[in-house]
């Protein structure tokens, strides 16, 4: 899977506060891109931001939690991630600690999750 990341601060603000599923090592947020926007991507793709925050860590520390967490979205997020979709990943100190087999776990579990209460919120949600 080609990881297409997210960068701009405003991009980051806007999946705030919408889909959010926590795990012992990260936070997942996720949000449906506006249809009406251009496209960052063509086709459209999945995009990922990351967020690690000086509390963890020297430098050092953080960008090895980034590399780990870029690289379990690699591995285990494309059957599970909707083209559609802006997905924010903010670690936490367990990302660290935990075997990479946990943390591709944690993922799977937190998109599925996302997703499920995406699709309750747009049932409940009057059209």
């Amino acid at each position: 899977m080609q990881l297409v990341t997210i960068k701009r601060r405003a991009d980051f603000l806007r999946v705030r506060g919408w889909g959010r599923w926590s795990s012992p090592s990260f936070a997942l947020e996720a949000k449906a891109r506006d249809p009406a926007l251009k496209p960052a991507v063509e086709p459209p793709t999945a995009r990922f931001g990351f967020t690690v925050t000086k509390k963890l860590g020297n430098a050092v520390v953080r960008n090895r939690i980034k590399r780990r967490l870029r690289e379990a979205v690699r591995h285990s997020a494309s059957p599970y991630c909707r083209p559609e979709y802006d997905y924010v990943l903010i670690a936490r100190g367990a990302a660290l600690a935990r075997t990479f087999a946990d943390l591709t776990g944690d993922l799977v579990v937190a998109l599925q999750r996302v997703h499920a209460k995406d699709q309750s919120r747009r049932a409940a949600a009057p059209d």
